[in-house]
């Protein structure tokens, strides 16, 4: 699948898993402090700190991230569906949480929390759909 909008998702999940990933794992109480990073703490404010429970959030991320690279070095429709499979798994319920719980934070965290969080749910979303269309495509041709 050599698709440059499934390719550009790819990075994008990709991207993000690791960044989350790497910071949780590697460095679990500047995540539970500092996340999302700018002066803002979208973690902190829902509870003590339990390093275990980062650490496993950040090895979770990077789990995705290597499957999203694999996905993104030998593309296939079958691979691509399950990355964005598996992120729908993780992430909508995340997005879920978060939005019955908006009373944690300000205006300003409670716009950019959803929409970042909108956009792990809607990239995979994205990458279903696309990985489909040009899988059709190939059929059709």
């Amino acid at each position: 699948m050599r698709d440059n909008r499934v390719r550009v998702l790819l990075v994008i999940v990709g991207v993000g898993n690791a960044v989350v990933g790497f910071w949780a794992a590697l460095a679990p109480h500047s995540f539970f402090d500092d996340f999302p990073g700018a002066g803002r703490h979208w973690v902190a404010v829902d509870g003590p700190f339990n390093e275990h429970l980062v650490r496993d959030v950040g090895t979770l991320n990077l789990a995705l991230a290597a499957v999203a690279l694999a996905a993104l070095l030998r593309s296939s429709r079958y691979l691509v569906q399950v990355l964005a499979g598996a992120e729908l798994v993780y992430t909508l319920p995340h997005l879920l949480y978060h939005a019955a719980h908006l009373d944690l934070f300000d205006t300003s965290d409670k716009v950019t929390l959803m929409v970042s969080l909108g956009i792990t749910v809607l990239a995979p979303i994205a990458l279903l759909l696309s990985s489909s269309r040009t899988a059709e495509r190939a059929i059709t041709r």
